[in-house]
């Protein structure tokens, strides 16, 4: 493979901060807590460049050795990313038994953020730092335990990137030997963005939650915005689980899992204004230019849709003054309630309410 890779080190020319990802800079397994000092402070407005690095090629069951894990799908050992291979041989506290595969980046604290106020994680740019990633599936694991994996042991795809005119895909090999090839598009998000949560306790990385954290949204891509309820001063803001591309449900365990280096900018809405424009939002709420987003999550499908269709009519009375009648008729007329994911224990379900609708409508 010839493409370069982005190693660490921002540009120091943007004058927008850069965060790479070490061990002084990240979690490994967990998420960041109201007791965690933070790694970068930024005031609100503020632009900043983060590293992410994807856990596929470093877990233990992977050999905890990306060099010679990619080795054997052929990417050279300069192609590796300098970052995953310091953090496989560092990170001694992480307990594979106990913690979850996920790297995050963070924790950023943002000035004058406070509990009951929204952060709005604004994504402006999505750069892939390797031409390559994994697709994994473990026992226990995906929509399918107890069928898949077939044989013993975790199975991982080796998935590379290609440049078409149409820009940027995906590509598989069905199988050794293959003469021809799957190719997909790629869509690169983060799927974990959050804030910290109350107390000292770090959650774990798997499940999502009300502080956002694994939802494996992939709408999320660059151009895109996500609110979360701020838990405590400052929000403590991190990202990670970098995505090359995801389909909704994420069935397999995970999906094209791969670095990316993303600009953001980060936000405080004041808890008036939040409640103005989106009602008591209690979980995360994204944003695209064509589409609101509320998300449900719950360990029960049924009760995550259930909530996701509450968090909808409740966004439809508060922006644009629907009784809960005409709300609810809306939804079920014209609006998708998609699945997120299903295998991040807590399962995801999130609405597009196409805003273009309700355009004439005032409150």
């Amino acid at each position: 493979m010839s493409t370069d890779i982005l190693r660490p080190g921002g540009d120091p020319t943007t004058g927008v901060a850069h965060l790479p990802v070490e061990e002084s800079t990240s979690l490994w397994g967990r998420l960041p807590c109201a007791a965690d000092a933070p790694v970068l402070r930024l005031d609100p407005g503020d632009e900043v460049v983060v590293d992410t690095l994807s856990h596929e090629g470093i877990l233990e069951d992977q050999g905890r050795d990306p060099v010679a894990f990619f080795a054997a799908h052929g990417v050279d050992p300069e192609q590796v990313l300098p970052d995953a291979i310091a953090l496989a041989a560092g990170h001694p506290g992480r307990d594979p038994r106990r913690d979850g595969p996920h790297v995050v980046t963070g924790p950023i604290h943002v000035a004058g953020a406070l509990p009951g106020d929204l952060l709005r994680i604004t994504i402006l740019e999505h750069t892939p730092r390797v031409p390559y990633g994994v697709v994994s599936n473990r026992h226990g694991r995906g929509a399918l335990p107890g069928e898949y994996p077939r044989g013993e042991g975790s199975v991982s795809i080796f998935a590379g990137v290609e440049e078409t005119g149409d820009g940027l895909v995906g590509t598989m090999a069905p199988r050794a030997g293959a003469e021809r090839t799957i190719r997909f598009p790629l869509r690169p998000f983060l799927g974990i963005m959050g804030v910290a949560v109350p107390g000292a306790e770090r959650p774990h990385s798997v499940p999502p939650g009300p502080h956002g954290g694994n939802i494996d949204l992939n709408l999320l891509t660059a151009g895109s915005s996500l609110y979360l309820p701020v838990q405590v001063e400052g929000a403590l803001a991190y990202v990670g689980d970098p995505h090359f591309a995801q389909g909704d449900g994420e069935v397999a365990l995970t999906a094209m899992e791969a670095s990316l280096r993303s600009r953001l900018r980060l936000d405080v809405i004041p808890r008036e204004e939040a409640v103005e424009q989106f009602g008591e939002v209690v979980g995360p709420l994204a944003e695209t230019a064509e589409h609101l987003v509320p998300t449900g999550m719950d360990e029960d499908l049924d009760r995550a849709v259930q909530d996701c269709v509450r968090q909808a009519i409740a966004l439809l009375q508060a922006r644009w003054g629907l009784d809960p009648e005409h709300a609810y008729a809306y939804l079920s007329a014209a609006t998708d309630f998609d699945i997120s994911q299903v295998v991040d224990v807590v399962k995801g379900v999130h609405a597009r309410i196409r805003t273009a609708d309700l355009a004439e409508v005032r409150r």
